[in-house]
């Protein structure tokens, strides 16, 4: 039990119910004030009370920006559920979302978001200006995949009213989105229309696969004087919900050696792939996200103002995770294993189907269950900004916060078993037109003891006390000196400093004691559901398995070794410092029928990274451990880089904008590229594996071109042209590091310089080009339709390994489409969004490609009076499967289902 999670999660609902023992809630989008502009390109004061409205709003924004933008007004967020930011951004064109942080595999919710073809990394997240620190609850994202992108899940769209996305960049844009920036921007108290305002909602979440009902809460207090010049904000929110995902898995391909026994008395299986594992898997998880957002306005001065905001977001997230599984990497071992009875076949050079005779001893399954009970992420900041207008002329926002976020594991709870070992086995993999169908002879799979006898004990693993730290501090100043002629409007200028720290340390990785074996197992069991999708396939479906808490009773101290003495998982470990400086000076241009800006944005980043590597344990100072001998290596560099940028809009006429833009912008590689874990062979072949430290800043040439087309009121057709080359990109290779290596001879006794060459992520070269088109029209004044299409064609062009040249993260098609009717009693909205297949990666030294997905949701909401309002939303309505392969369609990698979710809620607003 996660007694510290109750506590906080208790504390926070009774707050949020207490709250709504003054109301029920409204949408999250009503009665709200736009965030002022602090000059007149940017959105003024309005008031969103509904779809049309916030669409005008959007279009307005859009319109009147110099830069090329897109944006979402708080309308929108309140609607089609938008549970989390990303949702909406997932209607925006040229953005995709995918439901997975890194190659997990999907699950119910959009969780990261990406731009114009390219990795969620690659596109930057702010709040308010600043960065939002957060973690990952799922911990192969904490300690192994770990990228720069922001979760979404624990940002709930009830803080936002607006967001902003940058597609061009300007020097003012604080540096770090290759692709773009998102930036939220949330409510301020003095920004609403009355002095008094409250919003609340209940409602209720029922998800179809789990068939579980959960409590959704969210209130919100807004109070400012009557001279507009203090103001208090306070939001709340409370949402509980579970997830149950079916899923047919297999984890990885390996090859049959040519040479091997296998090879030599079948010859068409050298260099034929096979399944390493393919298992039927079933994974659980309650979902407790809690927190809040503060801030407090203050002007002393009409010239002077004070804004004080924090955020707190906790998600608990334990979940179990059982996959049941034909163990190829045992049966075939890369050729020195068992061959296949005959009629065996090969497709796409893959072993799709084989048999396998029944030999005693020889393992033929293995049934991995993993409970993780405290699982939790977590993002929170704090943040001051300073508004002087020194003169009429002259104006500085100062910045100075701090954020912070934790992604842990502290506990894993396993137990790994060999279900059918002597029986035989048989497997045949269906392409990605079924899931792959397996089984172990006459085994029965429904107990933990079939014909009496107790599965046999493999193994437990697992990491432990996996806490993975993420934070940054910031300080800046920007100036606006605004100046009184035709052409030069103004002079923008400012310097900001950064220092930002990711780390995970102390990790354990346990093992099982030696009384482990023999252990008695839990006396009771369960079963996979009775209507658990096998997706097609012909695999076993009601396999048993055992609840957390019994997990937790097995993995007892006394089955278990998690002794940090001997069981450090430096694989795990890793750490990351940088300190960022950056300054720039931009230039803003407005004529009769045209704006632009140009300027320029120098960075100096210095990275300092402690880069955990395998040694012999004659190395000084280097620390034992069963996972290896082990040293942390300290590597520094710094990179300077100049950013260019340039924007030019022009009103062809009075209802069509032409844009032009063209910048350089940076980002920095993922922290696992930097910093993963070096494994070495020795000094002799001088090979291995691990991240790579010298990655330079990714760097990209970004220009834009497009036409806007406002035909009519809440209308638009527009067209852009977009080309990315980039420079620096971050790709699969190899690499040579010098490394100071001590061992036994040939080396001498105070070691010597070895050079290795590593396979590494490396720095490459590659492009994206493509366009996005979009048309939306209020057809009447009650219905109209949204529609946008983007083509995205990306390319590693420089160190291409195998022939593979996909950019990760590019899907070439993706397109959304939305229909709304609204009048003053009832609004409906019913949105699909579809994207093609993309490159995810690299899971367990195989490619991992998701394949084409589309997804419909539905809104309906009922307007009792101005004070009170029903929704009802639907997501993920028709009940999508997401599947993943390898190389090729013969080789599929995954099949996941996770069900419909329904929400209930009401509203109300003061």
């Amino acid at each position: 039990m996660n007694r510290t999670g109750d506590i906080y999660m208790n504390r926070i609902a009774l707050a949020v119910k207490s709250a709504l023992g003054l109301a029920f809630l409204v949408p999250s989008s009503m009665a709200l004030a736009a965030t002022a502009a602090p000059d007149d390109t940017a959105l003024q004061e309005v008031v969103v009370t509904g779809i049309r409205q916030s669409v005008q709003v959007s279009l307005d924004a859009k319109r009147a920006a110099v830069d090329l933008v897109d944006v979402i007004s708080a309308e929108d967020i309140g609607k089609l559920p938008d549970k989390n930011i990303a949702d909406s951004l997932a209607r925006v064109p040229g953005l995709t979302t995918s439901s997975a942080g890194a190659n997990e595999g999907g699950f119910d919710e959009n969780d990261r978001v990406s731009m114009r073809g390219t990795n969620p990394s690659l596109t930057q997240t702010l709040i308010n200006g600043h960065y939002i620190a957060s973690g990952d609850w799922f911990v192969l994202n904490e300690a192994g995949t770990v990228g720069r992108s922001v979760s979404y899940t624990l940002l709930p769209s009830e803080i936002a009213s607006q967001v902003n996305i940058e597609k061009s960049s300007s020097a003012s844009l604080v540096e770090g989105g290759v692709a773009g920036s998102i930036d939220i921007i949330t409510r301020k108290p003095l920004d609403f229309a009355q002095p008094f305002t409250i919003q609340a909602s209940a409602g209720a979440v029922y998800a179809s696969l789990p068939s579980k009902t959960d409590g959704q809460f969210s209130a919100l207090g807004a109070w400012k004087n009557d001279a507009n010049t203090f103001g208090v904000l306070l939001q709340l929110f409370s949402e509980t919900r579970h997830l149950r995902r079916d899923g047919s898995e297999i984890l990885g391909y390996e090859t049959i050696a040519p040479g091997s026994a296998i090879a030599t008395s079948n010859p068409n299986l050298a260099n034929v792939q096979y399944p390493a594992l393919v298992g039927a898997t079933e994974f659980t998880q309650k979902r407790e996200h809690n927190g809040g957002f503060f801030d407090v306005e203050f002007k002393p001065f009409d010239n002077l103002t004070f804004d004080l905001s924090a955020f707190s977001s906790r998600l608990l997230a334990p979940n179990l995770n059982d996959n049941y599984l034909f163990f190829g990497s045992s049966v075939l071992a890369k050729g020195a294993g068992q061959a296949p009875l005959p009629g065996y076949t090969i497709a796409g050079n893959t072993l799709t189907s084989a048999t396998f005779a029944p030999v005693a001893g020889t393992t033929y399954g293995v049934y991995d269950q993993i409970s993780r009970p405290s699982s939790e992420a977590t993002a929170h900041f704090v943040n001051l900004d300073t508004t002087w207008n020194t003169t009429d002329s002259l104006s500085f926002l100062g910045q100075i916060g701090y954020s912070w976020g934790d992604g842990k594991t502290p506990e894993q709870d396993v137990s790994e078993t060999s279900p059918g070992a002597g029986a035989g086995a048989s497997y045949q993999l269906n392409g990605l037109g079924a899931a792959p169908s397996f089984s172990f002879g006459n085994t029965n799979n429904s107990t933990p003891t079939p014909n009496g006898v107790p599965v046999p004990f493999g193994f437990i693993f697992g990491d432990q006390f996996v806490d993975v730290k993420d934070s940054e501090e910031w300080a800046k100043i920007d100036g606006i000196y605004k100046f009184q002629t035709d052409y030069f409007k103004d002079l923008k200028f400012g310097v900001r400093y950064a220092k930002h720290d990711r780390t995970s340390n102390g990790v354990v990785g346990q093992g099982p004691s030696a009384a482990a074996a023999t252990a008695p197992y839990p006396s009771t069991f369960s079963n996979y559901p009775s209507n658990y999708d096998t997706f097609g396939g012909n695999h076993p479906s009601n396999v048993w398995f055992w609840t957390p808490a019994q997990l937790e009773a097995y993995n007892s101290p006394a089955n278990v070794v998690r002794d940090p003495a001997v069981r450090l998982d430096f694989n795990s470990m890793y750490e990351v410092y940088e300190k960022d400086t950056a300054g720039y000076v931009q230039a803003d241009f407005k004529g009769s029928n045209w704006a632009g800006n140009v300027g320029l944005r120098v960075v100096r980043t210095q990275e300092d990274i402690v880069n955990y590597t395998a040694v012999d344990p004659s190395t000084p100072n280097s620390t034992f451990s069963l996972f290896g001998q082990f040293i942390g290596v300290p590597i520094s560099h710094s990179y300077t880089n100049v950013l260019p940028s340039f924007n030019l809009k022009i009103d062809v006429a009075p209802d069509l904008v032409a844009r032009f833009d063209a910048a350089q912008t940076m980002t920095r590689a993922d922290y696992s590229q930097l910093a993963g874990a070096t494994s070495l062979s020795g000094p002799v072949t001088a090979t291995g594996t691990g991240g790579n430290p010298d990655l330079k800043p990714i760097v990209s040439n970004n220009f834009d071109a497009g036409l806007e087309w406002y035909f009519t009121k809440q209308s638009l057709l527009s067209a852009t042209l977009f080309y990315m080359d980039l420079k620096n990109y971050v790709g699969f290779g190899s690499s040579t590091r010098n490394i100071f290596t001590f061992g036994p001879p040939p080396l001498p006794p105070g070691g010597q310089l070895v050079s290795y060459l590593l396979s590494t992520p490396v720095n490459a070269k590659g492009r994206v080009e493509g366009a996005e088109i979009a048309y939306q029209q209020a057809f009447t004044e009650n219905f109209g339709f949204i529609g946008n299409y983007t083509y995205a064609d990306g390319k590693q062009t420089s160190l291409v390994t195998n022939g593979d040249d996909r950019l990760v993260g590019a899907s070439k098609n993706t397109y959304n489409v939305q229909g709304y009717f609204e009048n003053k009693m009832f609004s409906a909205r019913v949105a699909y969004t579809y994207r093609s297949a993309f490159f995810s990666g690299l899971d367990r030294n195989t490619a991992f490609s998701q394949e084409a997905i589309g997804s419909l949701s539905a809104s309906l909401v009922y307007n009792i009076n101005e004070m009170f309002s029903v929704q009802l939303d639907g997501r993920n309505l028709n009940n999508p499967i997401l599947k993943y392969s390898a190389l090729n369609d013969d080789q599929p990698r995954a099949f996941y289902r996770n069900g419909a979710q329904y929400f209930l809620t009401a509203r109300f607003k003061m």
